[in-house]
C-alpha cells in the first residue's frame, strides 16, 4: 500500500513536472511577451523559433524533452520499476499537452515524447530519432517527421526491448496524432509549412 501511495505522488510530480510550460516562461524572461500570441500560439519550440531567437527555441527543446527524461530517470532511480518509470514518462507527457498552469492548454507533445523515449530505451530513440531526421531531410516537414517517429517508436519497442513499454508510447503516439489534427489536415492537402518556412501554423 505504501509503494502504491509513493507510486502516485511519483506520477502527480510527472505530471506538474512535464506541465511546465518553458517555452511560455521563456519567451516571457527574454522580453518578447506572451508567445500564445506569436505565429500559431503554440508553446513548443517550433512555434518559439518563429520569434527569430534561436537559442530560445534549442533551450526549449532541450527543457521540453528533459521535462520526460527527468520523469523516467527519477522514478526509475526511486522505485526501479521499468513499467512505472516509462508511466512517469507519460505522466510528463501529458502534462506538457494539458498543463494544469495553462487551463490544460499545452503544447503538441514531440519533444517530451523524445526525451521519455531516449530515457525509457535509447536504442528505440535513436531509431525514432533516425526516423525524424530521415522524414524531414526528404519531405522538410517537422510536423510529418515527427508523425512518423512516432509511429516507429513503438514498432520499435515492441521489437527491440521487449515488455509493456510500448504500449505506453503507442498511448503518446495517438495523444500525438491528435494534437496534430490539423497539421494533418494540412498535410493531406498540401499547404503544411515546409522547415524555414516563416508560416504561421505549426
Amino acid at each position: 500500500m505504501q509503494e502504491a501511495y509513493f507510486t502516485i505522488l511519483v506520477l502527480l510530480f510527472s505530471y506538474l513536472l512535464g506541465a511546465v510550460p518553458f517555452g511560455l516562461v521563456i519567451t516571457r524572461l527574454a522580453g518578447l511577451g506572451d508567445i500564445r500570441e506569436i505565429g500559431s500560439g503554440n508553446i513548443g519550440a517550433t512555434n518559439v523559433l518563429r520569434t527569430g531567437r534561436k537559442e530560445l527555441a534549442i533551450a526549449t527543446l532541450l527543457l521540453d524533452a528533459g521535462k520526460g527524461a527527468i520523469a523516467v530517470l527519477i522514478t526509475s532511480y526511486l522505485l526501479n520499476r521499468p513499467d512505472i518509470a516509462a508511466a512517469a514518462g507519460l505522466a510528463a507527457f501529458i502534462g506538457h499537452c494539458f498543463p494544469v498552469y495553462l487551463r490544460f492548454s499545452g503544447g503538441k507533445g514531440v519533444a517530451t515524447f523524445f526525451g521519455t523515449l531516449l530515457a525509457v530505451s535509447p536504442m528505440v530513440g535513436l531509431v525514432a530519432s533516425a526516423t525524424w531526421l530521415a522524414v524531414a531531410v526528404i519531405f522538410r516537414m517537422s510536423s510529418l517527421a515527427g508523425l512518423s517517429a512516432s509511429v516507429a517508436a513503438p514498432i520499435a519497442s515492441y521489437f527491440l526491448s521487449g515488455g509493456n513499454d510500448w504500449m505506453f508510447l503507442a498511448g503518446m503516439t495517438v495523444m500525438i496524432f491528435i494534437r496534430h489534427r490539423e497539421n494533418i489536415g494540412r498535410i493531406m492537402d498540401g499547404t503544411e509549412p515546409r522547415i524555414g518556412s516563416k508560416a504561421k501554423s505549426d
